[in-house]
């Protein structure tokens, strides 16, 4: 048995003829956009924005969206190129398998656990904020108690009477993630109809604050535009690089969570009519729409309030506050845009589970996690075995772990799989020149190596705290890969 040997392939390529045995094929170009989108837009422009600017970068925190940008764009066109050529479910997985290896490929699977599971969770608990915004300011009830809204590792001072609250559990982050798991057994297509509506009002939205908020931002806000370099302490005693050219880079790391939906198109392709033709349009058209709401976004956003705000008053629900704060006359935008990021951050979760559930159920067939996640289900041909199991991993990740740190999580471990893919696409390259691929990264090798330059140095902004969580959960996969998965691959044991 080698740990290094390359599933064929001819053998994924025949798995993906014969997909009509398995997953649906009903997605087409515009599903997969507006997958793209509903996964990009949510969590990461809503409330990362302003995690970014308070605690990396200030009003500079547009260049990070565009180092950002920059990193997706280069991973984008090698992702684009993987998934029209390997047409099937598992994305970075299936593709480093093919290319690098089985403990590669467990490896970069069990990344994608902390990228999709992880991500969903931290949009499970900005969620959870938002709904306690929507109780407040929109319909005037009481919020959900601090205790049964927040990490038992979360706690808040009262500036007026000086009680001190702590979380115990975050219930509602728990219930939108099980509402989500069973849409998306209930069908891809639903779920991808819902995800549309979704889609169209997430970006009316976004489009509503640039150009009303446009007229509110303050210059004084922007200056200066790159902050000097400092520190900052948030109230959970954590310490964070600010200002200059790591505070950017930082900031680009952190903000880079706001993009990492575009790859989640790529689990879907099993489940795309065209894939070799819809799966580029689907990854590099919803890169594009987003990158441009983004940086205006961002800009707007900065510019209307101050960095103070979003370290004290606004926090996860700083959008809603600025408007509510510095937008006179516009108290209805700041209501619609608490309901429609609601509404926003599920379609969020949605692709995320999605994602997750594919990735699970690819390497369930090929024996490196339970048989199980490979089943699918008899009426709805779904993975419901892997959604359900996911809804208990995310569900925990949702209700115990605060939403600062599994966020910084998620961008580590997609920009490790971001690289990989990188890699990918060069060894690919030089194993199998002669395979036919519908659509190909422009200058190769130098695309590619860029693309992993470039993600490598918002690992770098991450912070070491964050390579230290990087390390210890690839080394729990190994520790998990050498006691079950290497004995029950399907690759290396094939009479199992």
């Amino acid at each position: 048995m080698s740990i290094w040997k390359k599933k064929p392939l001819a053998q994924l390529l025949n798995e993906a003829s014969e997909s009509e045995k398995g997953l649906k094929r009903t997605l087409t170009a515009w599903s997969l956009i507006a997958l793209g989108i509903g996964a990009i837009i949510g969590a990461g422009l809503f409330v990362r924005t302003a995690t970014a600017a308070a605690q990396n970068a200030g009003p500079s925190v547009t260049l990070g969206f565009i180092v950002a940008a920059i990193g997706c764009a280069l991973a984008g066109l090698c992702y684009a190129e993987l998934s029209s050529s390997i047409p099937i479910s598992g994305s970075a997985y299936t593709y480093t398998y093919a290319t690098m290896g089985e403990l590669l490929a467990w490896i970069i699977g069990w990344d994608l656990i902390l990228e999709y599971a992880v991500g969903a969770a931290t949009v499970g608990i900005a969620w959870s904020e938002y709904l306690n915004n929507l109780l407040v300011n929109v319909l005037h009830m009481n919020p959900i108690p601090y205790s049964l809204s927040h990490s038992p590792f979360q706690h808040f001072t009262d500036p007026v009477t000086g009680v001190v609250s702590n979380g115990m559990i975050n219930l509602p982050a728990l219930f939108i993630v099980g509402i989500i798991s069973l849409l998306l057994i209930k069908g891809t297509q639903e779920s991808a109809f819902v995800n549309g509506v979704i889609v169209v009002v997430k970006v009316s939205i976004v489009i509503m604050i640039i150009v009303f908020g446009w007229n509110f931002i303050n210059p004084v806000n922007h200056t200066p535009y790159i902050p000097q370099d400092s520190s900052f302490t948030d109230d959970q005693g954590i310490a964070h690089h600010y200002g200059g050219i790591m505070g950017i880079l930082g900031a680009a790391g952190t903000v880079f969570f706001a993009f990492i939906g575009f790859d989640a198109v790529s689990t879907a392709a099993q489940e795309t009519k065209n894939p070799k033709r819809d799966m580029p349009i689907g990854i590099l058209g919803s890169l594009a729409v987003c990158t441009v709401l983004y940086i205006l976004f961002a800009h707007v956003l900065t510019g209307i309030a101050t960095v103070e705000d979003f370290r004290t008053g606004g926090k996860e629900a700083s959008v809603a506050f600025a408007i509510g704060k510095y937008m006179v006359g516009y108290q209805w935008l700041a209501q619609f845009v608490t309901v429609a990021i609601l509404a926003g951050f599920s379609s969020v979760i949605l692709v995320m589970l999605l994602g997750q559930s594919r990735v699970f159920y690819a390497m369930g067939k090929d024996g490196l996690l339970p048989k199980s996640f490979g089943d699918l289900h008899p009426k709805y041909k779904t993975p419901y075995k892997a959604n359900l199991a996911i809804l208990v991993i995310v569900g925990l990740f949702a209700a115990f772990i605060p939403g600062d740190i599994v966020g910084d999580m998620t961008s580590i471990g997609t920009l490790f799989a971001f690289i990989l893919v990188c890699i990918s696409v060069i060894v690919l390259r030089k194993t199998e020149p002669d395979l036919k691929r519908e659509f190909k990264t422009p200058f190769v090798p130098l695309v590619p190596i860029l693309g992993v330059i470039v993600c490598l140095a918002m690992i770098y902004g991450l912070g070491w705290t964050n390579w230290l969580r990087l390390g210890v959960w690839l080394a729990i996969g190994l520790v998990i890969y050498f006691v079950y998965s290497k004995k029950n691959s399907k690759l290396n044991n094939p009479d199992k």
